[in-house]
């Protein structure tokens, strides 16, 4: 899925500015968090609300290492909205939960330092 998780690596191939505007990223607030003992990886099932337009979304996110499942809610992330479902094992991920590798590769989730609307969407 990750091309590479090494802060060492090279840059990715230069894109145009429209290919990242057609990525789009929103700001959404985790209401719920649920164990995924199902997954193959350690995972979260998580429930974020993207305002009144976009709505609940669900999604896995490898995020245990980090995480409890009493610290997610109320926690705004970021998440890519309008990628294609994608089925993990029985359940259906709607979202990509955004994150950033710490030194040992585990996921540390990207948040606004301030809070923000929900369905904001990143610039």
């Amino acid at each position: 899925m990750h091309v590479t998780h090494d802060p060492a690596a090279l840059p990715a191939p230069t894109i145009g500015f429209d290919d990242f505007l057609a990525v789009d990223i929103r700001v959404g607030t985790i209401v719920e968090a649920l164990p995924f003992p199902e997954a193959r990886k350690p995972a979260f099932k998580l429930v974020i609300d993207f305002g009144p337009v976009i709505g609940l979304r669900k999604s896995s996110a490898q995020i245990t290492e980090h995480y409890t499942l009493a610290d997610l809610p109320g926690r705004q992330v970021a998440a890519v909205v309008n990628f294609p479902p994608r089925q993990i094992g029985k359940f259906l991920s709607e979202v990509l939960t955004l994150g950033f590798p710490d030194a040992d590769g585990k996921v540390v989730l990207v948040t606004p330092t301030a809070g923000v609307p929900n369905g904001g969407r990143l610039f």
